[in-house]
């Protein structure tokens, strides 16, 4: 392989450059908006709870490759960062255009916050088949997108700005699913596409900080804040148990397997997340999270087995399983509990039913057709198309990693493949 296509210094510098000039120019014209300023420092501990969540957490979720934990906790804090000051952007041209109101800097930010959680996880399931231009291309588009899809919702589908944000895990998981469709798929043997117990420890360590700081994520915009949080945790806290109990029972020597627990554990916060207002009774939140983490863990048997092998389709990190579907059964549970706090009122029953449906469906469609036309935009030469061998390495981004491998096993007086040392010799030259 040649060194060229390690060198990304033609390219990502000045796209980063080209997207900081953009947002300095908004700074200047479209001066920073300090409304609202007093309401939201009262929130400011939920607003950091989110921050440390997008940022920290999912930095280390991703983590579950063996060579590629320097990417993913990187290349994650690039795209969120700049990420933000695209979203905030976007917000800012939705109020020049008086498609939505000035609502202050600092619920931007917020809003922005939430709308990189889809980011985050399409990511995971594209992670390690993609250079850092293309993810930076992917985010771009994804986050216009899901705008757009929050823009429709609202506006003609009548969805609340909190619950239209809260699809975001819909969204992010079948957007990456269809984007990593169009790749292709790497071999099962390949060695680089699996975990180690180091990997794995991270790993959790991000899952138990996403954990930790869902009831303020869920919250953070919502108006009946308390309510929302106290119907986060239990749901969250049944989740995490019957992961456990999933796990166990569902192995064949009946011990616990970090996957049920890594993926399953967050279930509920995901399901809970489109009613976690409206749940008046803490037991149905712990039904949902119940629900939620069955459905996970019997996913992560069931997907990868019959269903991602004929279509073809590899998710590094199993969006699928762990946002996906506990996404799908939190927007069924969210029309079944409206249909039950609305059935005195037959008159209007039928037309609330039928816009969230709508909602649920524009949702994961935009999602899947945008992730489809943005795969097929990665795939491009332009962008540096990762050959599928090279899937999965540190190595030809991060240059203390170019030699690290090959001088530790030599260190060990291990065997090295002639092949290796040519490929590593050429990566240095």
């Amino acid at each position: 392989m040649s060194s060229n296509y390690l060198n990304f210094r033609n390219s990502v510098p000045w796209v980063i450059l080209l997207l900081e000039a953009l947002f300095l120019v908004r700074s200047y014209f479209l001066f920073l908006r300090l409304d609202g300023l007093d309401s939201l420092l009262s929130s400011y501990p939920e607003f950091q709870d989110v921050n440390h969540m997008v940022i920290f957490a999912f930095g280390f979720f991703l983590m579950v490759l063996r060579r590629y934990g320097f990417s993913s906790t990187g290349f994650n804090l690039l795209i969120i960062v700049l990420g933000v000051q695209c979203s905030v952007l976007l917000e800012d041209l939705l109020v020049f255009f008086y498609l939505e109101a000035n609502e202050g800097i600092l619920k931007s930010i917020a809003k922005a916050l939430i709308s990189m959680t889809a980011v985050a996880i399409s990511t995971g399931a594209v992670l390690g088949k993609t250079n850092l231009l293309q993810l930076i291309v992917m985010t771009l588009v994804e986050l216009i997108v899901f705008y757009v899809s929050r823009w429709i919702n609202r506006r003609y589908l009548e969805v609340g700005d909190h619950l239209s944000l809260m699809h975001v895990y819909l969204f992010g998981a079948y957007f990456g699913l269809a984007a990593t469709s169009c790749f292709p798929e790497p071999s099962p043997k390949l060695d680089k596409n699996r975990s180690t117990p180091k990997s794995d420890l991270f790993s959790m360590l991000g899952s138990v900080f996403l954990w930790v700081f869902w009831p303020s994520f869920n919250s953070l915009l919502a108006q009946s804040r308390s309510q929302a949080v106290l119907n986060t945790y239990f749901a969250l806290a049944v989740s995490a148990v019957t992961a456990f109990m999933l796990s166990a029972l569902t192995s064949k020597d009946g011990k616990f397997r970090m996957t049920h627990i890594h993926s399953a554990a967050l279930a509920g916060g995901v399901t809970i997340s489109f009613t976690a207002e409206m749940i008046s009774h803490p037991w149905i939140a712990m039904i949902l999270g119940l629900l939620g983490s069955a459905i996970t863990v019997l996913g992560s048997h069931c997907l990868q087995r019959c269903l991602n092998p004929p279509l073809k389709i590899h998710d590094t990190s199993g969006v699928h399983f762990t946002f996906g579907l506990p996404a799908v059964l939190g927007a069924l549970a969210q029309v079944v509990l409206l249909v039950i706090r609305e059935w005195t009122n037959s008159s209007s029953l039928g037309y609330l039913v039928l816009l969230h449906v709508g909602a649920f469906c524009q949702t994961i469609s935009l999602a899947l057709i945008t992730g489809f036309i943005t795969g097929f935009i990665l795939k491009t030469r332009l962008l540096k198309i990762i050959p599928v061998s090279k899937y999965f390495e540190d190595q030809f981004y991060w240059e203390a990693l170019l030699s690290k491998d090959l001088m530790s096993e030599l260190d060990l007086g291990q065997t090295v493949h002639p092949a290796r040392l040519n490929s590593l010799s050429s990566l240095t030259a």
